[in-house]
């Protein structure tokens, strides 16, 4: 993951308690900056639609000026000044030779003004009817500006999603096993989800209510400058008491998605063990967890609840108290006649439009500094690295024929006191069956793990054929792999997909011929719908062992030169234990088959035995010759192996 502005725990320790806890949490902040802004660029690639959206912006800003602007004929009018357009004509001929002299080129010629309709109703009739004109173009330009920008942050975030599940889909095992699914899930749909809201209001809110407030302040300008500086040292007050709100608010949000992060991997775990919840009547236990996580995240969501509300009745009383002064200041000037009245109502009516424009722009800003810990957390998925072998121009590993060797391998799981594995050395030939026994947590699971590369080991190697499987292509490798384990995983899809998983080019027929090998066709045969009947979530409309025959059947499929089997017949009946073992020993031949077994009826099937305990191998033999030396062995064989 990206380090670039992180602080290392030993800069961190060397810092006081305090001063280290800030220059974390000021790091983190730094990141979730860096993060969303990261984010935001990635939306340059869409700049076309980002042009559009700004040259929306662009007209929406310029309609309403001028639209603020055009108030000064129609107030004087009113007021009874009588002016006619020539006059108006005139009168902005020479506000552009003298406040604006780079513009005194762009004159409105005389020919034009003479030709113009006289009288103050006419010149008020036009004027209104090109004000209604600008606002449907000023309300179309808005329109399109948001069409434009939301077309952008949705086709953004759903690329960025996109790439990053494929990325924890390519990330090593151990680091999505550490991080957990409940997470990873949280950051791929709630993470993104508040992205995009932040993206949002960056391009589609921000842009567009600074262009309209800008609009006014070029406006209030335009008429008067003096009103218009002096009613503007509001602004870095403003920008002062929105800066510590959105800090607070930033804060407070990250931990607040660390909470939802743990509140949905309570109500998974819940929700997927709800059998052994009922059956141990643990209900209030897990109610209770579940309450206090939340209430955890309750807290949190309050604090910014209280940053939020603040701001906006904080930054309104701020800015009524400084234009009091302002008014009181500029009401003197105008009694004394050094300012004129008119020009005065026109510039503080600017003013307002232009901080009605602005004034969102706290809650937007707020907004924003919300997403920072999101961004982050999504980022730290993106950056996550990809496990090794997908690199480019490694080799392929051809079909497996001759041996598969451990080699001295030694494993240890982060965070583990003690090793998984310690100096395993095996050596299978190509067609045997060997079966891996052990006590539990002796390291069987973890030992087949290493053949289709879901760990490395951090001591010794394993290769196959001679050739260290780090130095080829993981596709490659597991591509003649077969892997049936004791928790069978099936998607909500039909019978034939599930089978056909892996092997999308499969035939109809392909498919029924693994499920007659597996013996699940049958079962499939009676179902609704047959091969085409739709299977639960997570299998829950199968029993155990028709879960396990399609699992099974689908490793059929594949046609693999290794068959890994980490007790794939665990949950069968006796009666299917005995087809299915038929059926296995006739597809093993000329397979290289490891077998993880609590059978004693598959193991005694079994070429060799390896015996494990405690990460070690303790002994290798068939049956009669480890029940006759090996006293794990005989220990297994009399209690934990199944007859």
């Amino acid at each position: 993951m990206s380090t670039s502005t992180s602080i290392s725990a030993g800069q961190s320790a060397a810092l006081p308690g305090g001063a280290a806890a800030r220059a974390a949490k000021d790091a983190a902040r730094d990141q979730g900056d860096r993060a969303f802004w990261y984010f935001a660029r990635q939306m340059l690639r869409y700049w076309p639609l980002l042009l559009g959206a700004l040259a929306m912006v662009v007209i929406s800003g310029v309609t309403l000026s001028v639209g603020l602007l055009g108030a000064q004929p129609v107030l004087s009018n009113i007021l009874g000044a009588g002016k006619g357009l020539p006059e108006f004509a005139t009168e902005l001929n020479a506000k552009l030779a003298h406040s604006f002299p780079p513009l005194s080129g762009i004159q409105i010629s005389q020919q034009v003004i003479d030709g113009l309709p006289k009288g103050p109703f006419v010149a008020l009739e036009w004027i209104l009817g090109v004000l209604a004109g600008l606002t449907m173009i000023g309300s179309v330009a808005n329109f399109l500006h948001a069409y434009l920008s939301l077309t952008v942050v949705n086709n953004t975030v759903t690329l960025l999603r996109r790439r990053a599940f494929h990325r924890v889909l390519r990330a090593p095992l151990k680091a999505v096993v550490k991080a957990g699914p409940s997470d990873i899930i949280s950051r791929l749909v709630n993470d993104s989800a508040q992205v995009a809201t932040g993206l949002n209001m960056l391009v589609s809110k921000a842009v567009l209510q600074l262009f309209k407030g800008m609009a006014g302040i070029i406006s209030a300008f335009w008429l008067d400058a003096r009103i218009t500086a002096g009613t503007l040292l509001v602004v870095p007050v403003l920008f002062v008491v929105i800066r510590k709100l959105g800090k607070k608010i930033k804060r407070a949000s990250g931990r607040a998605l660390e909470s939802q992060s743990g509140l949905y991997a309570a109500a998974a775990e819940s929700m997927q063990a709800l059998r052994v919840v009922k059956v141990h009547t643990t209900e209030l236990y897990e109610g209770g967890r579940f309450h206090r996580i939340n209430k955890h995240m309750l807290r949190q969501l309050n604090r910014v609840r209280t940053a939020r509300a603040l701001a906006s009745p904080l930054t309104e009383m701020l800015t009524i108290f400084l234009l009091c002064g302002i008014v009181l200041g500029v009401g003197r000037a105008i009694i004394a006649g050094q300012i004129s009245a008119e020009n005065f109502i026109l510039v503080i009516g600017s003013l307002a439009v232009a901080g009605a424009s602005l004034k969102p722009l706290t809650g937007i800003i707020n907004d924003i500094q919300t997403t920072a810990p999101a961004a982050f957390r999504l980022r730290e998925l993106l950056d996550t690295p990809v496990e090794p072998g997908h690199e480019r121009g490694l080799k392929k590993l051809p079909r497996h024929e001759r041996d598969i060797e451990f080699r001295g391998v030694g494993l240890t799981y982060a965070g583990a006191s003690v090793p998984a594995l310690q100096g395993v050395s095996v050596r299978v030939k190509h067609g045997e069956r060997v079966a891996f026994v052990g006590p539990n947590g002796s390291g069987k699971t973890t030992l087949l793990s290493l053949v289709p590369r879901l760990f490395d080991p951090d001591t010794g190697s394993v290769l196959i054929d001679g050739q260290d499987i780090r130095e080829v292509s993981v596709r490659s490798l597991r591509s003649q792999i077969g892997v049936v384990t004791q928790e069978t995983v099936l998607f909500r899809a039909s019978v034939a997909e599930n089978i056909a998983y892996g092997n999308p080019s499969a035939t109809r027929g392909q498919i029924e011929e693994a499920a007659r090998r597996a013996r699940a066709e049958d079962f499939v045969g009676a179902m609704p719908g047959g091969y085409d009947a739709t299977i639960a979530e997570q299998g829950q409309s199968l029993s155990g062992g028709q879960r396990q025959r399609l699992a099974i059947a689908r490793a059929m499929l594949r046609d693999p030169a290794i068959l890994v089997l980490d007790e794939a017949t665990s949950m069968i009946d006796a009666e299917s234990e005995a087809q299915i073992g038929a059926a296995l020993a006739e597809f093993c031949k000329g397979r290289t088959c490891l077998i993880v077994a609590h059978r004693l009826s598959t193991v005694q099937t079994c070429d060799r035995i390896v015996v494990l305990d405690a990460g070690r191998v303790v002994d290798i033999g068939t049956h009669s010759e480890l029940l006759a030396r090996c006293g794990v062995y005989q220990q297994l064989a009399r209690h934990q192996l199944l007859r």
